[in-house]
């Protein structure tokens, strides 16, 4: 009987004889609720669904799977349906925009026609002048409507009003027009789905970036959440409002002093003293723009500040114009001289990349402005019931902590304490009782704690030949390598109130640690986790018990891709209760490329640290491109480690973890010799990358055990030789992942679209076990197919639900399990393939 669905709600159902049958709104109830625990039950489920719920029991189980199919159907044409609305949108604003860009192009092109004409002519009467005085006042007189006439420019509300005015001209020169050269920035894809038109300034003063977009917020909430620089600029340490003038055309001057966050421990800090213009233009849009206030305006003046160098922002800002049918088209332009004079020369690259400031400055305000947009539209609950603006603000306060622990500014309280005679670690304590955000730290029993300082541990590295998204994904996914079990104890202990008992269901492993998910921001860009330390040994009460210790830490810059992008991983140890208002004490890595290089190696090239550190089995490599990273590309990490410690310790808190810092160094200097191609001889560079025999003899039983069992070809046929077979099955367009034959079978290899569904390296995906990528009905699912895999040699699995190493859900149409045999026809591994799977 052939059942078909023909309403959009799912409340009926349309049978081959033409009568309908409806389901009873407690019927769609129940169904839906299964749905959304898993919109692909097996044949199992369904039976099961039908038992346990006895209003369903007359339907039969091939109209509870044309239900499920038809319920698919309806959510991915509701999505496709919505996602193509919001593409139409930003098409036709982008449209509109460009429409009056070239509009306004012609209009110069035609100006500067006629000043070109003008300047002609008046140079031939020129010549056949006479050479009097009269000649100049002729000039002057025909000059008059280029040259612009500025009125005395003081502290005094005319003064101010006249340099805003100014500065609203060269902003909108810069925003719209041709005061800078622009140029694409690299790596940046435009098309519907990218967050923005962003480039970079070529041959100007300083550096400079601008951006366009479109946002789905009103004009007057994009200014609101602009000017709140703190909350989305992180590198921004303060902002105060000295004065605010408001102006006869209904605008607003202020006055602002701003000081920026250092990036490394190896260069000041910078702050600003600047002047901010608010306005509404003829046609409504809003325009906020800004400049700094020095001696060439003859205005108000700031006296240099201890600790930091005075830089200048030259006219930027953001024109924010409202779009027909809602939202706001968004042109942002940052124009920065950072005085680079001032940092060592090998530094300097950091303070005169526009790409750099594209990364950290410009696009972290359209990544904010995006993110709210999407909070507002969708308000869901994310990890452990919370929202995504207290997710926001808890990476906000990671990052800030560490970036003040980096600079260690005394006004905050901290204190460099006597070397030991070694420079390459500076070691600083603070005993202000509000470090911990909070005097009163207490522990769930009751007892205050007894740590009441801080110390710090920080040191800066030069790194060569490796790429940082490569370096810090590395450091993420294996903690073992650099970390000390003892160290991380040390530093839960102040923070941990007893047994945590933060869920990990959904946790993805990678040697020994379970990484649970918590958000990712806009496009990925950046994503925040718990990490979960297993079975740690520690001291409590002069008794050594194994226990768990958790993390949450925010990663960023993992994308290879992302060309001038700053990779950071910065964690701090939580207590069980986790807290909106928990004390936080961030320690972490940040690497920052010294170039602005295009990177597009592998995004498995960790893969080949394997043999060198001794992870995982011999045999699992890629064989991606190693060629691209021999070139002599350089970046900077930044390491800092906070510490509490009663005061008697000081001296022995200090010297450990000077150890600390140094053994993370070795650690990462070895991690990183071992990323970077030179280890592969002089002559890197000029090697192919083929497949290693053993891949290449893995590939074979693949192939030829998929041919035994189920009698067709895995591979398109014409696939000649080892070499063109190992790049087919690599390149296949369905997940084929293997996985070892023990008692907790963990996965041993995945082709690319394994990687990608897995969303793992081929080094972590050995610490990735067969169940922890199935739910509940996938893991009863598989297990119950497992007899027929091993007697049959293959079966194939219904679609369902598995889970990615974040913990991200991913939906498969169905998938295929086969037993790989080698040359001796013994069970070397099983197989599986997942085809036409997507993230839900």
């Amino acid at each position: 009987m052939a059942v078909t669905s023909g309403c959009k709600d799912g409340s009926r159902m349309v049978m081959d004889n033409g009568k309908y049958v409806r389901y009873t709104p407690e019927q769609v109830e129940a169904l839906e609720r299964v749905y959304h625990e898993c919109p692909k039950p097996t044949s199992l489920r369904r039976q099961q669904l039908i038992r346990e719920c006895p209003i369903l029991s007359h339907i039969e189980p091939k109209q509870i799977k044309v239900w499920f199919q038809n319920r698919r159907c309806r959510e991915k044409q509701r999505k496709e349906s919505s996602r193509l609305q919001a593409v139409n949108r930003k098409l036709t604003a982008m449209n509109k925009l460009l429409m009056e860009e070239n509009d306004r192009l012609q209009k110069q092109v035609s100006h500067l026609v006629y000043e070109n004409s003008y300047f002609r002519q008046h140079t031939q009467n020129a010549t056949l002048a006479t050479r009097d005085n009269s000649c100049e006042s002729v000039v002057t007189s025909g000059q008059q409507h280029l040259t612009p006439q500025h009125p005395p420019r003081d502290a005094s509300p005319a003064g101010l009003l006249s340099i805003a005015e100014e500065t609203l001209t060269e902003f909108l020169s810069k925003a719209t027009g041709t005061a800078v050269e622009w140029v694409q920035m690299p790596g940046m894809k435009p098309g519907p789905d990218s967050i923005g038109i962003i480039t970079i300034s070529h041959c100007c003063t300083g550096i400079a970036s601008r951006a366009c977009g479109l946002v789905a917020l009103e004009p007057t909430r994009v200014a609101e959440i602009l000017k709140d620089r703190l909350s989305w600029y992180r590198d921004c340490r303060a902002v105060d409002v000295l004065n605010v003038l408001s102006t006869g055309n209904g605008g607003t001057i202020e006055l602002l002093y701003m000081q920026l966050y250092a990036p490394t421990t190896l260069a000041p800090a910078r702050d600003f003293w600047l002047l901010r213009y608010t306005s509404v233009m003829e046609d409504g849009s809003l325009v906020i723009c800004e400049r700094s206030l020095n001696n060439t305006q003859n205005g108000p003046s700031m006296p240099p500040v201890q600790h930091f160098v005075r830089a200048e922002i030259l006219p930027s800002g953001y024109l924010i114009r409202p779009c027909e049918g809602g939202g706001s088209i968004i042109h942002v332009v940052d124009h920065m001289d950072l005085e680079p004079w001032s940092v060592p020369e090998v530094l300097r690259p950091l303070y005169e990349s526009s790409t750099l400031l594209a990364q950290r400055t410009t696009l972290s305000a359209l990544r904010q402005l995006r993110q709210i947009s999407q909070e507002v539209s969708q308000p869901n609950v994310t990890g452990w019931g919370r929202r995504p603006a207290a997710l926001r603000a808890l990476g906000q306060r990671l990052s800030r902590g560490f970036n003040e622990a980096v600079n260690g500014f005394t006004d905050e309280g901290w204190s460099m304490i006597e070397s030991d005679g070694i420079d390459d670690v500076a070691v600083l304590v603070n005993s202000s009782p509000g470090k911990l955000m909070g005097p009163n730290l207490t522990y769930a029993n009751g007892f205050p704690s007894m740590s009441t300082s801080v110390l710090c541990a920080k040191a800066s590295m030069l790194l060569q030949n490796v790429p940082p998204a490569i370096l810090l994904r590395f450091l993420r996914e294996h903690r073992s390598e650099w970390a000390d079990n003892g160290i991380d104890a040390y530093l839960s202990a102040a923070f941990t109130a007893g047994p945590c008992s933060l869920p990990v269901a959904r946790a993805g492993y990678f040697g020994g640690q379970a990484i649970l998910p918590l958000a990712h921001t806009i496009e990925h860009e950046e994503f925040m986790e718990v990490v979960r330390l297993e079975n740690v040994s520690h001291y409590r009460e002069d008794t050594v018990m194994p226990s768990d210790i958790f993390f949450v830490q925010v990663c960023s810059g993992v994308d290879e891709n992302a060309v001038g992008s700053c990779a950071e991983l910065i964690f701090a140890p939580i207590d069980a209760s986790f807290s909106d208002d928990a004390p936080l004490l961030p320690s972490g890595f940040r690497i920052i490329p010294l170039d602005s290089k295009a990177d597009t190696s592998s995004p498995n090239r960790t893969l080949d640290l394997a043999s060198t550190l001794e992870v995982g089995q011999a045999g699992n490599r890629s064989s991606g491109d190693y060629s691209r990273h021999s070139g002599s590309a350089k970046s900077v990490m930044t390491i800092a480690f906070q510490f509490t410690f009663e005061i008697h310790l000081q001296e022995n808190i200090a010297a450990m973890a000077r150890q600390y810092i140094r053994s993370i160094i070795s650690s990462v200097q070895r991690v990183a010799l071992a990323l970077s191609p030179s280890h592969l001889g002089p002559h890197a560079s000029l090697l192919p990358p083929p497949g290693t025999p053993e891949a290449q003899t893995l590939t074979l039983w693949i192939c030829q055990s998929y041919r035994f069992f189920l009698g067709v070809e895995l591979l398109k046929p014409g696939s000649e030789g080892s070499e063109p077979i190992v790049k087919a099955l690599w390149q296949h367009s369905d997940a084929v992942m293997c996985c070892s034959l023990k008692a907790l079978p963990v996965f041993t290899f995945a082709n690319q679209a394994g990687l990608d569904m897995l969303e793992t390296t081929l080094v972590a995906l050995q610490d990735i076990t067969l169940e922890k990528i199935f739910n509940d009905n996938g893991r009863k699912a598989l297990f119950s197919e497992l007899p027929q895999i091993m007697q049959q040699g293959f079966a194939c699995l219904q679609g369902g639900i598995a889970l990615s190493s974040m913990g991200r859900p991913i939906s498969y149409e169905r998938a295929v399990a086969w037993k790989v045999l080698d040359e001796d026809e013994n069970a070397h591994c099983l197989c599986f393939m997942f085809i036409n799977w997507s993230f839900v």
